[in-house]
């Protein structure tokens, strides 16, 4: 399964923000030979690089090194790549589109982000979402986290209060899919 290098170019920006240089080094020294070259160099934003070697591991290095392992710092980075995504080349999804508008628009993008994938949007109400990705080949909590980050912090960016993200249903822990339920107010 590979990721598109705009998934990733948020990443190493995060951990410098909120780590500093000597926090970004910490984490660059942990990652494989591989990740650290990609991490190192300019990551290519339409460019795709494996899943699990340059996002699952550095996501997981990252939260073990900074978060004791809690999977809350993958959701901080999923929010701070919609900071980095929602307020550059996809301002236009939020400044001229509602709520709903944006769940559509980011459950059809998902899929140029990740290879293999597939999310779908199953519920659509007032004030309410519900996404199922139905196709992920090496799901993990660690990027399941990240996305209903990116997703609360999209909602809130679009001008949501009282946003609210859960995930009841994982294909990481062996659900049939993984169900994200976003509600605001």
């Amino acid at each position: 399964m590979d990721v598109k290098g705009t998934a990733i170019i948020s990443i190493p920006e995060f951990i410098n923000r909120k780590f500093g240089k000597e926090g970004l080094n910490r984490w660059l020294n942990t990652l494989t030979e591989n990740a650290r070259k990609v991490y190192g160099c300019s990551i290519l934003a339409g460019s795709w690089y494996p899943l699990k070697e340059i996002m699952v591991e550095p996501t997981r290095k990252m939260c073990e090194l900074f978060y004791r392992g809690d999977l809350k710092g993958a959701w901080e980075a999923g929010r701070s790549s919609a900071d980095f995504g929602l307020k550059g080349v996809y301002k236009i999804f939020v400044k001229f589109g509602s709520p709903e508008f944006l769940i559509r628009k980011a459950s059809a993008i998902f899929t140029s982000y990740y290879q293999p994938s597939e999310m779908k949007v199953v519920v659509q109400e007032d004030k309410k979402a519900v996404v199922h990705i139905t196709q992920f080949s090496e799901a993990s909590s660690l990027i399941e986290n990240r996305i209903a980050g990116w997703m609360e912090r999209a909602m809130e960016i679009s001008g949501c209060k009282n946003v609210k993200v859960s995930i009841p249903q994982s294909l990481a822990k062996g659900g049939p899919y993984t169900e994200i339920v976003v509600t605001w107010a």
